[in-house]
């Protein structure tokens, strides 16, 4: 009988550690704010616009695999600078955004336009652009500075294209 007994606990000792293993998994799984709940945090564009701060505005998608890897340090910059700048997020599968994808000639994502606080573009990046770079420009945009970083291109970038016509018809064109 004392040969079954240490078996049975490495039995009970390896099931503990599976358990713990698939909790902790679990427990980084949920740690990570998605982005869904990044965007549900963000400032809406027209609040952001009527106030006297500078802002972000990042064009998105649910489904771009590079605005999901840039969720935490999203979250991190909003929880770090959310008290003196607004963070807008526009998704770009959403229409009612249609006329700033097309002013701002969103055609990869994730987008960031850096506006001042009269809310003029004084810089722009795309694609997954690393966390200090961010924190450099925010910086400048709250000092009201020269960005140091002004155009941006990031080496991970989702493709978008709009599907509207070049020119929206309008009831006085008569099909033309």
């Amino acid at each position: 009988m004392a040969a079954t007994s240490p078996s049975w606990r490495n039995g009970v000792v390896a099931i503990a550690l599976v358990g713990l293993i698939l909790a902790l998994v679990w427990a980084v799984k949920h740690q990570t704010p998605s982005l869904r709940q990044v965007a549900e945090r963000a400032v809406p564009l027209e609040q952001a616009l009527g106030q006297d701060r500078a802002a972000i505005v990042e064009f998105y998608a649910d489904w771009c695999t590079v605005c999901q890897a840039m969720a935490a340090d999203t979250a991190e910059l909003q929880a770090t600078y959310g008290d003196r700048l607004s963070y807008v997020m526009l998704n770009v599968d959403n229409n009612r955004w249609l006329p700033e994808i097309r002013t701002y000639e969103v055609d990869g994502i994730p987008r960031f336009l850096f506006l001042n606080r009269q809310h003029q573009v004084v810089g722009d990046a795309v694609g997954q652009i690393p966390k200090q770079v961010m924190e450099e420009n925010i910086a400048a945009l709250l000092a009201d500075a020269e960005l140091p970083h002004r155009r941006l291109s990031g080496d991970r970038t989702s493709s978008f294209g709009t599907q509207m016509p070049a020119k929206v018809p309008q009831p006085r064109d008569h099909g033309v």
